[in-house]
């Protein structure tokens, strides 16, 4: 017989589990539409050539291929096999499962566009897959939460994402936190002003791992990469920049000078504080981080970053403005800026942190118990009435000793039990039983009704 098992970085989710994923899910859901965002599905796989080409090289390597259906081998040759997989692959597979939930929704959004109203902001909460090596904290399958707003270049959006991120995080009770936040324009300023122009995507490749790897390891890999000594140690000032806000700004001005899209991005960032402060918002968890690259190629603007402090865990969040990513499927001009929550990685934080309130884990209120046929056709009576008062009931199915339908309540977590005896038939009552303190009085049902309810 063969023994049950899951792919790795895949996992179940049980009851419990379910209910504290719901509870963040909720308050993410809710903090969208509270910020006008509408919600939207996309399919979990797409066309490969929709998926490939808007990750950077590494992240095509991540993208999950779905073999043809049928003989997948049919058009294939032992030429092709000879070839390789560049000549094999495009034979065998023309779909892929999607890699994140933005580039779904460009398609999406040059496919619909004769329908949505510009700008068009929405969310999305589904699934993602990445073929990348399971560790704590990343999965191959794992949710995503995204909202997006595309058809404006207004630097409100950027502000809301900072506001929103604020939001959801006091809602969960999370109080130290880091949400970072730089410039693509400003990471290609820096690449002009190293003398490095044209090689802001090596540079931001190498620059996002400065985290995980360090100084001395990243300037290895930016040597790897053609960068000349002079460029990297031009670098150094920044990396070791430790300053205010309004100190980096004024270093950037300097360093940047001679950089027309490097003071832009300058620029833009400062206009973003100009927007927050008009909206009477202060900049409390917001970290200008000049090194903060994020490795996807179509950012064009501000990114975004977000990491818990004091957590085993990595980011939790990020995004970004993608000035040209529709464009690839036919509809150019269509600015975009947006984020994503990694539920998988939330869940970890505040399991960690022990932050689960007990309330988004309560289940059924009240078990309906019976001593015979008799009162369990007495128990549904009554269960519908509970149900429609709002109340979670259920009856135990089975008629069975009262023992065994009390030990089913009590593993259960359900706080409270109705009992149907003979005496509660004839005075239409029920025998309720607190579980947790055994006190136990009969009560009519519309008493029983009034006190679930505010109890």
């Amino acid at each position: 017989m063969q023994k049950p098992g899951l792919p790795k970085g895949t996992r179940d989710f049980g009851p419990l589990q379910m209910a504290r994923r719901n509870f963040i899910l909720n308050t993410i859901k809710d903090t969208f539409q509270l910020f006008g965002y509408q919600q939207i599905e996309t399919p979990a796989m797409e066309n490969l050539n929709t998926l490939t080409g808007k990750y950077g090289d590494e992240g095509d390597q991540l993208l999950f291929k779905i073999l043809n259906s049928g003989d997948f081998l049919k058009k294939v040759s032992p030429e092709d096999l000879s070839a390789g997989a560049n000549a094999t692959l495009p034979k065998v597979s023309e779909k892929g499962l999607r890699y994140d939930l933005t580039v779904p929704f460009a398609r999406f959004v040059v496919m619909n566009r004769n329908e949505l109203t510009f700008p068009f902001k929405r969310f999305q909460i589904q699934p993602v897959w990445r073929a990348d090596r399971p560790q704590k904290g990343r999965y191959r399958e794992f949710y995503q939460c995204d909202a997006d707003v595309v058809g404006t270049e207004s630097l409100v959006c950027e502000a809301e994402i900072i506001l929103m991120i604020r939001d959801v995080f006091s809602k969960l009770g999370l109080k130290d936190y880091s949400i970072k936040v730089n410039n693509r324009k400003i990471l290609t300023g820096i690449s002009e002003a190293i003398g490095a122009a044209g090689k802001e995507g090596p540079l931001c490749v190498a620059i996002d791992k400065l985290d995980k790897i360090g100084w001395e390891k990243v300037k290895e890999e930016l040597t790897e990469r053609d960068f000349s000594a002079e460029s990297v140690e031009k670098l150094a000032p920044l990396v070791s920049l430790n300053t205010d806000y309004k100190g980096k700004i004024e270093f950037l001005k300097e360093f940047l000078a001679g950089s027309e899209i490097g003071l832009k991005g300058v620029e833009e960032f400062e206009e973003m504080l100009t927007i927050l402060g008009q909206m009477g918002e202060n900049l409390d968890f917001v970290d200008f981080d000049v090194m903060l690259a994020r490795g996807l190629s179509y950012y064009t603007g501000a990114i975004f970053e977000v990491k818990v402090n004091h957590v085993s865990i990595g980011s939790v969040s990020g995004g970004g403005r993608y000035d040209n990513l529709t464009g690839v499927f036919g509809l150019s001009g269509v600015s975009g800026v947006g984020f994503s929550f990694g539920v998988d990685r939330l869940y970890d934080v505040l399991d960690e942190l022990n932050l689960f309130p007990e309330e988004s884990l309560k289940g059924t209120k009240i078990l309906l118990t019976h001593f015979d046929q008799k009162g369990f056709d007495y128990a549904l009576s009554i269960l519908t009435k509970l149900r429609k008062a709002g109340i979670k009931a259920e009856i135990f199915p089975d008629v069975t000793k009262v023992k065994k339908q009390l030990d089913f309540a009590s593993k259960k977590g359900i706080p409270f039990v109705g009992i149907c005896g003979d005496n509660e038939i004839q005075t239409e009552s029920l025998a309720l039983k607190n579980l947790e303190t055994g006190n136990q009085e009969i009560l009519k049902i519309e008493e029983v009704i009034s006190f679930l309810q505010n109890n």
